[in-house]
């Protein structure tokens, strides 16, 4: 279903379909998912207690607005992770050390270890590159923001 609401999204952008002043491109896009998961219950697809299962949960828009959110910010962390890593100039070990620590829950010491920088260069480390990651989320965040309120 998913695949088919992104087909559906984009052939009907493309044919400019989305009016701007009707609301947020998101709940566009959930509307779209929305009577998709009720086509593929209405022709019987293959799988029916998923099918149904979705479509109840399709009801609740602060179900769906919650799952958008939450993709939506996994999307825009690892845009900005992957800035960081090309365009801010970051030193590899710093980055290793960050992902170490905040992203994979390794202790300090072993950081230190594997990344041949002691403990206290590990948390320097670690608050340069959440100090630059908060402020790209942030920008990023704002940005999509403003478009979706365009």
């Amino acid at each position: 279903m998913a695949q088919q609401t992104l087909s559906e999204f984009v052939g009907a952008y493309r044919a400019g379909r989305y009016d701007r002043t009707k609301g947020r491109l998101s709940s566009w896009i959930l509307g779209i998912a929305h009577h998709t998961a009720l086509r593929a219950i209405r022709h019987g697809r293959r799988d029916q207690q998923a099918g149904t299962a979705l479509l109840e949960g399709l009801h609740d828009e602060s179900m769906l607005r919650s799952i958008w959110i939450d993709e939506r910010d996994r999307a825009i962390f690892s845009q900005a992770m992957s800035s960081l890593r090309q365009d801010s100039g970051m030193d590899e070990r710093t980055m290793q050390a960050f992902e170490l620590v905040s992203l994979r829950g390794v202790p300090a010491i072993e950081a230190a270890q594997q990344c041949r920088m002691s403990v206290d260069q590990v948390y320097v480390a670690k608050s340069r590159v959440t100090r630059k990651l908060r402020d790209l989320v942030s920008q990023m965040t704002a940005a999509f923001e403003d478009d979706q309120a365009q």
